[in-house]
C-alpha cells in the first residue's frame, strides 16, 4: 500500500516537474523566481488597464437610477484601484507572498462578477438580467492574466472561483425570485426576454472551466519548458565562460551533434605565453599568492589576445596557448598574432611598473609565435570533447617560446611568420633585429627567427 503511494507521488511529481524544480542549482531558481516577479508587475498592469478601461465605461455609460442607488459602483472600482496601485507597488519593490497573489485572483474576479451583479440595478431590471451581460467574456481576460507568471495553479484558482463566482449569481436570480417565474425552457424566449435558461448558464460554467484545465494544461507544459529552458541558458552562460565567443558560437550553431574526429584544416597562427620562473616562485610563495599572480597575469594577457581576434585554446598552468584564424578563417592571423604580442609584452610592461612600486619583483614572460597549416577540431571520447589545434606550427610555437631563453629575448617569431604578417599589413614599429640560422631544441633545420621583444 505505501509503495503505491511512494509511486503515486513519483508519478505526480515527474508528471509537475516538481522534481526538475528541486534539483535545479539555486542560482537558477533565482532565475526563475526573477522572470515570474517580472510577470507580476506585467500583470499588475494589465490589472491596473483593466480598472481604468471599467472606470471609463461605467463614466460614460447611461444611468437610468438616482446616482445614490449607482454609488456603489464607483466606491468598488476605487477600492480596486487602490489595490491595484499597492499590489503593482509592492511587486516592483520585493517579492509578493502567496497569499497577496491568491488574494489578487479573488478580488479581481470579485470586481468583475460584483460590477456585472449592478447592472439589474442601474438599469433597473430583475436581477437575470445580469447574466445575459457580455461582460462576463472578461472572466477568460482574468484567468488568462494568471498565464503569465507560468503556475498553473493560479490559473485554476482563477477559473475555480470565476466557476464558483458565477454558479453563486446563478443561485441569486433563483432564489430571488421563489415562484421561479423568469426561469424558461424555451430557448427563443431565454434569448428575447430577462428569463433565463439554466442550461445556458451551466454552459458558461462548464466553458470557464474546460477553458481553464485547457490553459492550466498549456501553462504546466510551458512552465516545464520554462524551467528547462533557464536551466540550458544559465548552464551555457556559465559554460560559456570556459570557451571563447568563437568556440561557444561553433558549438552552439552546430547543427549535428558534435563528435570527436570532427575537423578542418585552416591557415592559422599559434602564440604561445609563459612565465619565466613560475615553478620555482610556486614552491617559494603562498598558493594563494601564487594564485593571485596567476590570476592577474591571466586578466592582463587574456583581453589583449581576445582585442585581436585571437582565441583562447588552453591555459597550461602559467602558459596560455592562443589561437588565430584556426576557430574561425581569417585573411591576416599571423598580423593579428603580433600584433597581439606586441600588446602583451606592454601590458606586462605596465604591470611590472605597478608591481615595481609596490615593491614586487617584475613578472618576466616569454612568447613565441609560428604559423602554417593546422587541424582544428574535437577530441575526446563520448563523456568528455574538446575542441584544439594540432600541427607543426603548434609544436614549432611552443619550442621557439623555450627557445626565448637562450636567444636572451622575451619574445620571437620565425622569418617565414614575420613576412607573411608583413604582407597581412603588420608594421613592426621597432628596429627589425634578425638572427639567421639559429639552431632550435626539438628543429631539425636552423631557423631564421625575428625578435619581437628583447
Amino acid at each position: 500500500m505505501m509503495s503505491g503511494k511512494r509511486n503515486l507521488v513519483t508519478r505526480w511529481r515527474a508528471l509537475t516537474g516538481a522534481d526538475i524544480y528541486q534539483e535545479l542549482p539555486e542560482r537558477v531558481k533565482g532565475a526563475i523566481r526573477a522572470q515570474q516577479d517580472a510577470s507580476e508587475v506585467l500583470i499588475g498592469f494589465v490589472q491596473l488597464a483593466v480598472v481604468l478601461i471599467f472606470g471609463t465605461l461605467w463614466a460614460v455609460s447611461p444611468k437610468t437610477v438616482s446616482s445614490e442607488a449607482a454609488l456603489p459602483v464607483p466606491i468598488t472600482l476605487a477600492a480596486y484601484l487602490v489595490f491595484t496601485l499597492i499590489r503593482l507597488f509592492l511587486a516592483r519593490r520585493r517579492r509578493l507572498p502567496e497569499w497577496i497573489l491568491a488574494l489578487s485572483v479573488v478580488i479581481d474576479m470579485a470586481l468583475l462578477l460584483g460590477l456585472i451583479w449592478t447592472f439589474h440595478i442601474q438599469y433597473d431590471q430583475p436581477p437575470s438580467f445580469y447574466l445575459k451581460a457580455p461582460t462576463l467574456l472578461y472572466v477568460f481576460i482574468f484567468i488568462a492574466l494568471r498565464a503569465l507568471r507560468f503556475e498553473a495553479r493560479f490559473v485554476i484558482l482563477a477559473g475555480l472561483v470565476a466557476a464558483t463566482g458565477w454558479g453563486l449569481m446563478i443561485l441569486y436570480v433563483v432564489f430571488e425570485d421563489p415562484a421561479n417565474m423568469m426561469i424558461t425552457r424555451d430557448y427563443v424566449v431565454y434569448m428575447t426576454s430577462n428569463s433565463i435558461l439554466l442550461g445556458a448558464e451551466f454552459d458558461k460554467m462548464v466553458s470557464i472551466l474546460i477553458v481553464t484545465a485547457i490553459l492550466a494544461v498549456a501553462i504546466h507544459r510551458a512552465r516545464l519548458l520554462l524551467v528547462r529552458s533557464i536551466a540550458e541558458e544559465t548552464a551555457a552562460r556559465e559554460l560559456s565562460r570556459f570557451f571563447s565567443p568563437e568556440i561557444a558560437e561553433r558549438i552552439k550553431s552546430s547543427e549535428e551533434q558534435i563528435t570527436a574526429g570532427q575537423g578542418v584544416f585552416r591557415e592559422a597562427a599559434i602564440l604561445t605565453v609563459d612565465v619565466r620562473g613560475f615553478t620555482r616562485l610556486a614552491q617559494e610563495h603562498p598558493a594563494d599568492e601564487v594564485m593571485a599572480l596567476l590570476t592577474e597575469y591571466q586578466r592582463r594577457v587574456v583581453p589583449v589576445v581576445q582585442a585581436n581576434q585571437g582565441v583562447i585554446d588552453k591555459f597550461l598552468g602559467d602558459g596560455i596557448l592562443a589561437t588565430f584564424g584556426a576557430a574561425a578563417p581569417s585573411s591576416r592571423p599571423a598580423a593579428e598574432a603580433l600584433t597581439a604580442v606586441a600588446g602583451i609584452l606592454a601590458a606586462i610592461d605596465d604591470w611590472n611598473q605597478t608591481r615595481e612600486a609596490a615593491g614586487q619583483d617584475p613578472v618576466r614572460i616569454g612568447a613565441a609565435v609560428a604559423t602554417g597549416r593546422v587541424l582544428f577540431g574535437a577530441v575526446g571520447d563520448e563523456t568528455r570533447l574538446e575542441y584544439t589545434v594540432i600541427g607543426e606550427p603548434v609544436n614549432l610555437a611552443a619550442k621557439l617560446e623555450k627557445h626565448t631563453k637562450a636567444e636572451g629575448v622575451r619574445a620571437l617569431t620565425t622569418l617565414e611568420a614575420y613576412e607573411r604578417a608583413a604582407a597581412e599589413g603588420y608594421r613592426f614599429t621597432g628596429k627589425l633585429d634578425l638572427r639567421r640560422r639559429r639552431p632550435v631544441e626539438g628543429v631539425n633545420d636552423p631557423v631564421d627567427l625575428v625578435v619581437l621583444g628583447a
